[in-house]
C-alpha cells in the first residue's frame, strides 16, 4: 500500500451548489426532511477528503448539529464545509446549508427569488477518518 500525504489545512473550504427538487418534499409546506442537509453535509465531506488526501474518508461523527430555518423544495442551497481541525488521520469539519435561491409562487408556478442575504439552514460539526 502506498502512504499517501495530505495537503489538508485548517480553514480550507469546499462548497457545492444544488436545487432542492419538489421529488424531496417530505411535508407540509413542501419541507423536506432535516436528513436531507446531513446527506449534503456529506457529499461536502467527502469532496475534502478527496482533495486533501485523495482519499473519500468515513464519516465518524456530527456534533451540534442545528436547524435554524426550513429548507423547501424549490430552493437553492449551497452547502460548505470548512475545516477547523487536522489530526494525523482525522479531520473536523464545520457544516453550513445556506438558502441562496427560493421559489415564490406568489408571482407566478415557476417564479424564484435570490435571497440576499442568505438564509443560515442548517449548522453542524463533523469528523472524518482518512487512511
Amino acid at each position: 500500500m502506498t502512504e499517501r500525504t495530505t495537503t489538508a489545512t485548517v480553514g480550507q473550504r469546499v462548497t457545492h451548489r444544488r436545487y432542492v427538487p419538489y421529488s424531496h418534499a417530505h411535508y407540509a409546506g413542501n419541507l423536506v426532511d432535516g436528513a436531507y442537509s446531513l446527506a449534503a453535509f456529506g457529499d461536502v465531506a467527502t469532496e475534502m477528503c478527496i482533495v486533501t488526501d485523495g482519499d473519500e474518508g468515513l464519516f465518524a461523527s456530527y456534533s451540534d448539529v442545528q436547524f435554524k430555518a426550513p429548507v423547501r423544495a424549490g430552493d437553492v442551497i449551497e452547502i460548505s464545509a470548512e475545516l477547523v481541525r487536522v489530526g494525523s488521520r482525522s479531520r473536523e469539519m464545520e457544516f453550513e446549508v445556506r438558502v441562496v435561491g427560493r421559489g415564490n409562487p406568489g408571482r407566478g408556478e415557476s417564479a424564484a427569488d435570490v435571497l440576499d442575504p442568505a438564509v443560515v439552514a442548517t449548522t453542524a460539526r463533523g469528523v472524518v477518518v482518512v487512511p
